[in-house]
């Protein structure tokens, strides 16, 4: 039996352990050495070129201390019912940066006031966007 080429479940699969070793500042070299394999072959797996198996799945979940279900989010597609998933969102850089720094503010109160401020300048955005320019 000859081994099955890679498919968007992969790519996925692949994606979001891209994503969950950036947002644990690992280097592709840093998990790699974790689960035994060379960082060339991570890199094929974070690029969906190439299928894990499933015991090299599960390596890779404990590594980065996630369960194997959180490697598998957004198999029926990346937009859920609230919009693009935690995982797509953390993959932009930004995003992630904006998401450490906010977990350093310790005040309560203050995390409160950022997240409404963050609400209003979208509400505001919203207002002052005719429909047809809204994104989809």
């Amino acid at each position: 039996m000859s081994a099955r080429s890679p498919d968007a479940i992969d790519r996925l699969v692949g994606h979001n352990i891209h994503i969950q070793r950036m947002a644990r500042g690992l280097s592709q070299n840093d998990l790699a050495a974790r689960i035994g394999i060379a960082f060339q072959q991570l890199q094929k797996y974070e690029r969906g070129a190439n299928c894990i198996p499933a015991g090299r799945l599960a390596r890779i979940a404990v590594a980065l201390d996630v369960s194997v279900l959180t490697l598998f989010e957004g198999i029926d597609g990346m937009h859920g019912p609230e919009g693009v998933s935690p995982q797509a969102l953390l993959a932009d850089p930004q995003h992630l940066s904006l998401v450490q720094a906010f977990s350093h503010v310790e005040d309560k109160v203050l995390r409160r006031a950022v997240v409404g401020f963050v609400l209003d300048m979208v509400q505001y955005r919203k207002a002052r966007r005719p429909a047809s320019a809204m994104p989809r």
